[in-house]
């Protein structure tokens, strides 16, 4: 293969491949001998599927046998079924990306996965774990946004039923560490220091000093999820920055334009505000039709948020946003399904990444506009 025609996507998934086939091969160099063969490395079951039995064969031993052969087709998914949850709604900026990496990492090792996608919502989100369990999958990779409280019962259910759990974009972290040993990792940004780490370099790069007015619009109410927004509102507060919290409702977690009126009727009531952090990908895609809507030009507010997406790129480009942190969801797509099936396959435990906490502004965007464009970055 010619390696000048590759393109960007290709070029990552085979680096990504080399990966995995380089720490399999060092826990497995040797070829297998007719001795180290183990016959039964499967079993068959019965499950009911809509009202009807259905043989599932699934894998329950891993031999040296098939350990080389996974070394030598680079396919260490096959065999592996796993649900997935993307985070938001089809086709949204931030779970597109996320969708991507994902369906990046099923193609390349063989798994099989289905999409649960969930709007965000995490009431949403608890009720879909139990139907992805009710499909007895090996593997379930879940958004923690409903946090350890909500999450705990079905996933401590899961577990004892042999699934595998892990996690992406947000921490559970006390599941996690019960379950660590079992496969339940962890593939995302750390989200306080993320939103810290934000609000310190707004505060700096705009020149912000005490007294001022910063609005941040977040999710407190989400007990882990809200920490990154918890982190934007500490920055500025010890800046000396006079802060207006608002809370990301259903309705514009769900679709962010449903949030116009909501952002236009806070600067009416502010016109001095001089900093909007907006913690949530979409509602950051939306900042430069919520600045346009409240009659406000790209200089006159310092727009901040997350994640990088095309209208991001293009309200970078026009002026529109100033700072990004971008938290690179593909790796939460991509990850996630290698970490279920290393462990489905090798008994890995589970891994704990972090996915930030790079800034993208106006010097650099440039670098990373055709990764966006191609929905990777």
């Amino acid at each position: 293969m010619d390696s000048s025609k590759l393109s960007r996507r290709d070029f990552m998934r085979m680096s990504a491949l080399s990966m995995v086939s380089a720490i399999v091969a060092g826990c497995c160099p040797k070829p297998v001998t007719p001795e180290e063969k183990v016959k039964e490395v499967v079993v068959t079951e019965i499950v009911v599927e809509e009202g009807e039995e259905v043989e599932v064969t699934r894998l329950v031993e891993v031999t040296s046998e098939t350990v080389q052969e996974d070394i030598e087709s680079g396919k260490i998914g096959e065999g592996v079924s796993i649900v997935f949850f993307p985070g938001g709604p089809p086709g949204g900026p931030f779970c597109t990306v996320v969708y991507n990496g994902a369906l990046a990492a099923a193609s390349d090792l063989g798994a099989d996965v289905d999409y649960f996608f969930s709007d965000w919502n995490t009431e949403k989100m608890v009720t879909q774990f139990k139907e992805a369990m009710a499909l007895n999958p090996d593997g379930i990779c879940v958004m923690g946004h409903p946090g350890d409280d909500a999450f705990e019962t079905v996933i401590d259910e899961a577990v004892s039923k042999g699934i595998i759990v892990t996690s992406q974009n947000t921490t559970l972290p006390r599941l996690e560490a019960r379950y660590k040993g079992v496969g339940f990792g962890y593939v995302g940004q750390e989200l306080y220091e993320s939103g810290l780490l934000l609000g310190q370099e707004a505060v700096r790069r705009a020149g912000l000093a005490a007294g001022d007015r910063g609005m941040v619009w977040g999710l407190l109410s989400q007990p882990t999820r809200g920490l990154r927004t918890k982190g934007v509102i500490d920055a500025f507060e010890e800046a000396g920055l006079t802060v207006d919290y608002l809370e990301i409702d259903d309705a514009t977690n769900a679709d962010p334009a449903a949030g116009t009126a909501t952002f236009t009727g806070y600067v009416s009531a502010n016109p001095d505000v001089k900093v909007v952090c907006t913690d949530h990908g979409g509602l950051t895609s939306t900042l430069e039709t919520y600045l346009t809507a409240a009659g406000v030009g790209p200089d006159d507010i310092y727009g901040i948020g997350f994640d990088l997406s095309s209208a991001i790129l293009e309200a970078i480009r026009g002026g529109w946003t100033d700072l990004v942190l971008d938290q690179q969801p593909y790796l939460q797509g991509y990850l996630p399904i290698v970490q279920v099936c290393l462990t489905k396959k090798y008994k890995f435990s589970g891994l704990h990444i972090d996915t930030g906490s790079g800034f993208a502004h106006k010097d650099n965007v440039e670098e990373l506009a055709p990764l966006v464009e191609a929905q990777i970055r």
